[in-house]
């Protein structure tokens, strides 16, 4: 189990169900559906919870113990980013992914090269910023253009300029990419368990992510650097992501572990997993 550690964030309790979390100078408590063990006291009668999610049939709904900004920063080493609670309990940042972007990060300044990236599934950003800021070339592509102007604003936050920008199917995105001739060292890519593309194409991550895989291996340079692959798909082990990299890149340089974040109570919270291919070059 590999855990992040932020100054800015903390899971201050679990239990029944939810995570209290300290965002910046406000508490969130949020549904986690790890969370199974019972809280050592009743999470909702504690006077430091400033907002609630309600999970409801269907969906579910913010409650405010007090008035909270619409939106708010916080940092995580010399990087800044945007909270603001969204619609299916989100914030817009999974600090749990810190350990992915310092893994990163390490892996771009000890080639001591040029890294073009390809970002897929990028959500608001997070990888992005981080890669850009150890020296690395990004292309950011996601399906939703509300996601990706989020992710702007946290690239425009941390003074970055030269990310490229996609809103687009990633499937198809790759297709393009392989007609054009176009290459990347490394690959990043956090795919959702359940999606539709833009005709309706349904994705299923157990149906589908070897088949995507496959297709990425494409637009890999020649030189390639790394392959990570992030999931949050309940049941979906680390074993998995290693099979898959090793069946789709060779077993060298292949690792995989879950991912969690260290609570105030000393539990270890997981937060998926996550599977790397990394080359020797």
């Amino acid at each position: 189990m590999r855990t992040a550690e932020w100054k800015d964030y903390k899971v201050i309790s679990t239990g029944d169900g939810y995570k209290l979390e300290r965002w910046g100078k406000f508490n969130l408590l949020r549904p986690d559906p790890q969370v199974i063990w019972h809280a050592k006291s009743n999470l909702f009668k504690r006077n430091d919870v400033d907002a609630y999610y309600e999970k409801r049939e269907g969906g579910g709904l913010w409650h405010y113990n007090k008035k909270l900004p619409e939106s708010w920063q916080i940092s995580y080493e010399d990087m800044r980013f945007i909270v603001k609670p969204m619609g299916f309990k989100h914030t817009g940042i999974f600090p749990e992914q810190a350990v992915n972007w310092e893994y990163m990060q390490k892996l771009v300044k000890e080639s001591g090269r040029e890294v073009k990236i390809l970002n897929l599934f990028a959500y608001t950003g997070g990888a992005s910023v981080a890669l850009s800021k150890a020296g690395a070339l990004v292309t950011h592509v996601d399906a939703s253009k509300g996601m990706v102007e989020r992710a702007k604003e946290n690239a425009k936050l941390n003074n970055i300029s030269n990310i490229r920008f996609i809103v687009d199917d990633c499937q198809k995105f790759i297709e393009r990419e392989i007609r054009r001739g176009s290459f990347y060292d490394a690959i990043v890519m956090d795919p959702p368990s359940y999606g539709r593309g833009p005709s309706g194409e349904m994705w299923k991550l157990e149906d589908n992510l070897a088949e995507f895989i496959d297709l990425t291996k494409k637009v890999l340079s020649k030189n390639p650097l790394f392959v990570l692959i992030n999931s949050y798909t309940t049941g979906l082990q680390p074993t998995v992501l290693a099979n898959l990299l090793k069946g789709a890149f060779g077993e060298e340089g292949v690792e995989a572990d879950e991912i969690g974040l260290l609570t105030e109570e000393e539990y270890i919270l997981p937060c998926g997993a996550t599977g790397v291919k990394v080359w020797n070059n």
